[in-house]
């Protein structure tokens, strides 16, 4: 499985090493048959250099110059500033970065790095190993995959050749180059430790490669590759309670880092898809409540009206396991599939609906921004039913406006440290079915509850927008 982890960097060293064999070459040198990443040469010694001398003359170091408002105020300047309300004008004082890039079109002076590195600021220069120094224009950058193409006017340059999408593997031997602390080409190695890692931050589109290949400042923008020097990835963050490396890095997959290099370079931005759905991942009280067959997949809960989704006849409760020929084993991969598309792109659509498996064609739609929830004030003292696993249920009051319409009952309260708690259910929530029936009110919700141990498929209404719970 593509999200599985491998725990333990000597044993998968040990996996790497144990099967390789030697042969003899015509020339008297012994190699490593498995292996494009190590040789041993005419001095003996096992090394990586043939492969390193291809890989980086194509990661280069990247300055930037932008302004800061500086912080170094005397304490009368400050107290006049909080008289004032701060409305003084602050000193500007020059902020300096250091970050590394990759060249991925020698012809067209292409580099890849992170938004993060070039952010803000008003002077970039790349460094090419060769210590030319050549001023670099912004294509375009994409905030929410931290993904930045620049463009530099030089000869004689070396490009890094991509790897193929979704062909790494946890266990992968991996290379990391960059230039951390500004030291120049600094080489680490390690494995892939994890595929799909998930960073959960907002809006932004993040489907990691984790490695515990040391990455340490100044590294963001450099090169992940693999045992054959092809890029597949690049450096994007770390986790660290010091600040250094502590075994646990993060690149941007080449699969998401080419979709939005091919839109950078045409557009400048990202023109992002949707198909107008919401969409969870499969807990296993969800698998069981659902009777699905299996925890991989993206739930569908809600389909939005006159959208791609609706015109292909999808519904809630749909799984889809396939998009655009790629596998589909969690919501955040539907998300990242479909929102690195350019609308009006077609694509294949694949998912599971009573059990069977089903394809359909799809047209993807540009993003439009949602409308914010509504607000949902206390409810009023009315009939409720109390005890439904710790959560307090009552009738939707008269005066409360949904979306969604009056059908349902209102989820009142919620004790804490209760099932309904911990099953994820909110103060607030409006639940508008159980499995496939429809509630429309209390009495009906006490119906189907009645006599039935669970767990409960909730269909639930959370400020405009619809999700399962499985509540036992």
């Amino acid at each position: 499985m593509r999200k599985s982890i491998i725990l333990g960097s000597a044993a998968a060293m040990a996996l790497i090493l144990t099967p390789l064999t030697f042969v003899q070459t015509s020339d008297a040198q012994s190699r490593l048959s498995q292996s494009d990443a190590m040789t041993i040469d005419s001095r003996g010694v096992l090394t990586m250099a043939p492969l390193l001398e291809r890989v980086t003359p194509a990661v280069v170091s990247i300055n930037t110059v932008g302004e800061v408002k500086s912080d170094s105020r005397s304490e009368e300047e400050q107290l006049l500033g909080r008289l004032f309300g701060d409305r003084l004008p602050q000193r500007r004082a020059p902020r300096e970065g250091l970050g590394s890039g990759v060249i991925v079109d020698a012809s067209k002076g292409l580099v890849l790095t992170n938004h993060h590195v070039i952010d803000e600021s008003s002077q970039i220069t790349v460094t090419l190993e060769d210590k030319r120094q050549i001023e670099a224009e912004v294509v375009g950058t994409d905030p929410q995959t931290d993904i930045a193409l620049l463009k530099i006017d030089a000869r004689n340059l070396t490009a890094l050749k991509l790897a193929k999408t979704n062909e790494a593997r946890v266990g992968d031997f991996v290379i990391a180059v960059g230039n951390p602390f500004g030291l120049s080409s600094t080489v680490t190695s390690g494995i892939i430790s994890a595929l799909g890692r998930d960073n959960r931050s907002g809006d932004n589109y993040s489907d990691f490669i984790q490695t515990d290949a040391s990455i340490n400042p100044g590294n963001s923008g450099g090169a992940l590759v693999n045992s054959k020097g092809e890029l597949i990835g690049i450096n994007s963050a770390i986790v660290t309670r010091s600040g250094g490396n502590q075994g646990i890095g993060f690149a941007v997959p080449i699969r998401i880092v080419k979709g939005v290099m091919t839109q950078l370079e045409a557009y400048g931005e990202v023109r992002r898809g949707r198909i107008g759905v919401v969409i969870q991942d499969i807990t296993p009280d969800l698998r069981q409540a659902l009777n699905l067959g299996s925890l991989n997949g993206a739930l569908i809960s809600d389909v939005n009206e006159d959208t791609p989704a609706e015109k292909a006849g999808l519904e809630p409760q749909d799984v889809v396991v396939e998009f655009n020929g790629d596998d589909i084993l969690d919501s955040s991969d539907l998300r990242n599939a479909v929102g690195l598309l350019e609308p009006g792109t077609r694509a294949n659509i694949t998912y599971i609906r009573n059990g069977k498996r089903r394809t359909t064609r799809i047209e993807v739609a540009e993003v439009d921004d949602r409308d914010e929830p509504i607000d949902q004030d206390e409810p009023e003292d009315r009939p409720m039913l109390e005890g439904f696993d710790g959560a307090s249920i009552t009738d939707i009051p008269e005066d409360l406006e949904l979306r969604g319409g009056d059908d349902g009952v209102l989820v009142a309260s919620v004790e804490r440290g209760s099932k309904a708690a911990r099953s994820g259910l909110r103060r607030g929530d409006v639940i508008r079915r159980i499995g496939s029936t429809k509630i429309s009110n209390l009495s009906d919700f006490e119906d189907v509850i009645d006599g039935k141990d669970g767990p409960f498929a909730l269909s639930i209404d959370r400020g405009g927008s619809n999700l399962f719970l499985a509540v036992k």
